[in-house]
Parts: C-alpha cells; sequence; structure tokens
C-alpha cells in the first residue's frame, strides 16, 4: 500500500461516514454530529496530505499542515486552506466535549440544530475538496 491507496482509503472512509450524518440529525443526536464531523474532517484532510506525500501526524487537527503545504493542492483547494484549516481546528476543539461532556457540560444538551447542520455543512466542505486532491480508482 502506498499513500495514494491509503488516501483514497481514508477517502472512501470519509464518504462513507458523511452518509451517516443525516440519520443522526434525524434523530437530534447533535452531539455525535459533532463528533462524528470532526472524525470525517480529520479523515479527509489527512488523505489530502497523503496524496502530496505528506505524512500526517497522529494528532487530530491537521491545519497547521494544511496552510503550510497549500501550495501542493490544486489551486481550487489552495485558495481554500484557511477554511480547511478553520474547519478543522474548529471540530477538533469539540472532539472530546463533543463525546464525553464534562461536569459542567451535558453534550446531549449543549449542542443545537444549528450547530449540527453547520457541522454536517463543514465536512461536506472538506470532503469535497478532498475529493478535488485524492484520485479516485
Amino acid at each position: 500500500m502506498n499513500n495514494a491507496t491509503l488516501a483514497q482509503s481514508y477517502l472512501v472512509k470519509a464518504q462513507t461516514r458523511l452518509k451517516i450524518l443525516d440519520v443522526l440529525l434525524t434523530e437530534s443526536a447533535f452531539s455525535d454530529v459533532m463528533r462524528e464531523s470532526q472524525e470525517i474532517v480529520e479523515l479527509a484532510l489527512k488523505g489530502m496530505l497523503r496524496q502530496i506525500g505528506i505524512e500526517p501526524p497522529k494528532w487530530h487537527d491537521v491545519s497547521s499542515l494544511m496552510i503550510e503545504f497549500r501550495a501542493r493542492f490544486p489551486e481550487s483547494v489552495e485558495k481554500e486552506a484557511e477554511r480547511l484549516a478553520e474547519i478543522s481546528s474548529y471540530l477538533r476543539k469539540e472532539r472530546e466535549i463533543s463525546f464525553y461532556g464534562d461536569i459542567d457540560f451535558i453534550p446531549t444538551e449543549k449542542y443545537s440544530r444549528a450547530d449540527a447542520v453547520k457541522a454536517i455543512a463543514d465536512a461536506g466542505f472538506v470532503v469535497g475538496k478532498a475529493k478535488q486532491v485524492i484520485n479516485p480508482n
């Protein structure tokens, strides 16, 4: 397996997970939408990095690498590097709290439909950009 095929695998996983977000939204599982959206974004961005020959780190937010290596992406993706990085950073901040919560933060009570809808749109945007970078079989 090489970086290109692993990148394709990440894209397939991201696209598949994207489909489940509507089910979670319908069930009003807004905190789960947040968590799954973060994982989708992480997979898509790491796939993009692999496609351009960058080994992604073992941490969740790769926004700094998206900015650093923006010139290696097609122009349509390069010009959106800031937005991709912002989405990654925002959802990374929500990753643990949306799943585990905290004594003063109950995830099932704190996230709204609007939060979930935004996360779905952001994840869809990132996957769309990933499809522009990662070559399908």
